[in-house]
């Protein structure tokens, strides 16, 4: 499982590398709300543990700024505040747990297992949403504001796997494993026709394009 600490308290953070590390955990650290937005962004984490109160970016306006992007990676608040208010204030951001400090470290470990372990079993999402567009995977319906977008397999496909992405810069690479299932470049446009066709459903007629050409790196789905 990896892990993303997000501590300004660089005592509290590298007990909780050590530990967790001995716990057979994978983790990584950063340092205020800022870079911890821009790490967990770049994803590839099981689990955010986020302290509320740190310089540059709070983790509340941190997690927020996450959902809003459509990543759904669970996260689990640490703070001193314990007050129900403040409890609730976490929850309402995004967070899908919340422990106050001071804590036990076997108490901590156990937590973050227990939402890594949510989210590999039967917690899969059902409606993905990035900004202002829909995706139902079960009624297999997308929609821009109230306008529905009808897409080709393929099509839904790709955005399925750009919207669960949000806000990362998504490699040729990567579509062509995850969405063709190549494991090798055949060599076509396959992904620019696909990536057009895509763009001119979702972004046309909406005063705010969503698909982006990142140069030299990709694609990004942005709201």
């Amino acid at each position: 499982m990896k892990v993303l600490i997000v501590e300004d308290d660089l005592e509290a953070a590298a007990s909780m590398l050590r530990g967790l590390g001995e716990a057979g955990l994978i983790c990584v650290h950063a340092a205020d709300g800022v870079l911890g937005l821009d790490a967990a962004r770049d994803g590839g984490f099981d689990v955010l543990v986020v302290d509320r109160m740190m310089p540059n970016m709070d983790g509340l306006s941190m997690v927020e700024a996450l959902r809003q992007g459509g990543d759904q990676t669970p996260v689990l608040f640490l703070s001193a505040l314990g007050e129900i208010d403040d409890r609730v204030a976490g929850l309402k951001a995004g967070g899908d747990d919340y422990l106050v400090k001071p804590y036990a470290f076997a108490e901590l470990s156990a937590r973050i297992e227990a939402l890594g372990r949510r989210r590999d079993s039967g917690g899969m999402q059902t409606l993905l949403k990035v900004g202002d567009l829909e995706m139902d995977l079960i009624s297999r319906m997308v929609r821009r504001q109230t306008q529905e977008i009808d897409l080709q397999p393929r099509e839904f496909q790709l955005l399925e796997y750009l919207m669960r992405h949000a806000g990362q810069s998504v490699t040729r690479t990567m579509l062509l494993e995850k969405v063709w299932e190549y494991h090798f470049d055949p060599q076509t446009n396959v992904i620019d026709v696909h990536i057009s066709r895509l763009r001119a459903k979702i972004d046309k007629g909406f005063d705010r394009p969503m698909l982006q050409t990142v140069r030299g790196a990709g694609y990004r789905l942005d709201a």
